[in-house]
């Protein structure tokens, strides 16, 4: 071929043919499901889109009538509103939930007669909470959900969250059960995050 009295080299069919593959696109879920499996109300199942993953409950199973300390995880349909993570042990999870990663100094009260009820608070803290800096790992990614937050109520159950499970220490056990949270085998919460926004809606039971 000539252009402008120069030859120019055609290219081959097989490099003009080639067309970038397209970037896999994410699907955000509008809603997800949470069950506890029959009999067992301390082990669930979430249902969400074509996924199938398996969760620990809470030891007291799912309750509507939640309460501070009852072990209960509670039924509803809530929003998750944020992630915290753990830098130092794996990188930025993709999301497109608000993100942060959790220092040492992070806690989060749970003391009812606290102004600062189910509220993020900075270590040392003196009323009763819970640290988000665990050793055991269950808090290397969590989720806060929207659960008793507007309004708070005192008592109405605090630092429910979707985090990390912990395994049985018996073969087939399933999860150990939870303080009331929902927990994740880590490759399933990562899996789900992506698909996870602020307008997903987690029905509990």
């Amino acid at each position: 071929m000539i252009v402008n009295g120069k030859r120019v080299k055609k290219k081959t069919l097989r490099d003009s043919g080639r067309t970038k593959s397209p970037a896999k696109r994410i699907t955000r879920l509008s809603r997800l499901r949470v069950v506890a499996l029959p009999g067992r109300p301390t082990q669930g199942i979430v249902l969400a889109g074509g996924l199938r993953l398996p969760v620990a409950l809470g030891r007291a199973g799912i309750r509507h009538d939640k309460r501070e300390g009852d072990g209960a995880t509670p039924a509803g349909t809530w929003h998750p509103r944020a992630l915290r993570f753990r830098a130092d042990h794996g990188g930025r999870p993709a999301t497109a939930l608000p993100a942060r990663r959790t220092r040492p100094e992070d806690g989060w009260c749970d003391d009812p007669a606290d102004g600062r009820y189910n509220q993020p608070v900075r270590l040392p803290f003196a009323p009763s909470h819970e640290e988000m800096w665990r050793a055991d790992g269950l808090y290397d990614l969590v989720i806060v959900l929207d659960h008793n937050a507007r309004p708070r109520r005192a008592r109405r159950g605090s630092a429910v969250f979707l985090h990390l499970a912990r395994e049985g220490a018996t073969a087939g056990q399933g999860f150990v059960p939870t303080a009331g949270c929902i927990a994740f085998r880590r490759a399933d919460l990562r899996r789900l995050l992506p698909r996870l926004s602020t307008h997903t809606r987690i029905v509990v039971g």
